[in-house]
């Protein structure tokens, strides 16, 4: 999850596909124009672990748009596919 904030605070794209679900992938990536990832705050999980091949991840991502703080927040299911964790979709 937080390499996933990282690349959306670089506006990283291949490696958000990268880490995307096959089951789930957009074709393309848009980014909000005037939005700058601040800080991340993970409020909970559940799986994960090497014995879990599912989870989830709670968070609260900060922003701001033109100038304005906002926050993004999500519970976001992640699983394995080919041994590599890789996001789903939002609960």
């Amino acid at each position: 999850m937080r390499s996933r904030y990282a690349a959306f605070a670089m506006r990283d794209a291949a490696y958000l596909r990268q880490t995307w679900s096959l089951t789930t992938r957009l074709a393309t990536i848009d980014f909000t124009p005037g939005q700058k990832w601040t800080g991340l705050e993970i409020v909970g999980t559940t799986g994960g672990s090497p014995f879990h091949s599912e989870g989830t991840v709670e968070f609260h991502a900060h922003y701001t748009r033109n100038g304005a703080p906002g926050v993004q927040s999500e519970n976001s299911t992640f699983t394995r596919e080919a041994g590599e964790w890789v996001y789903v979709a939002a609960l």
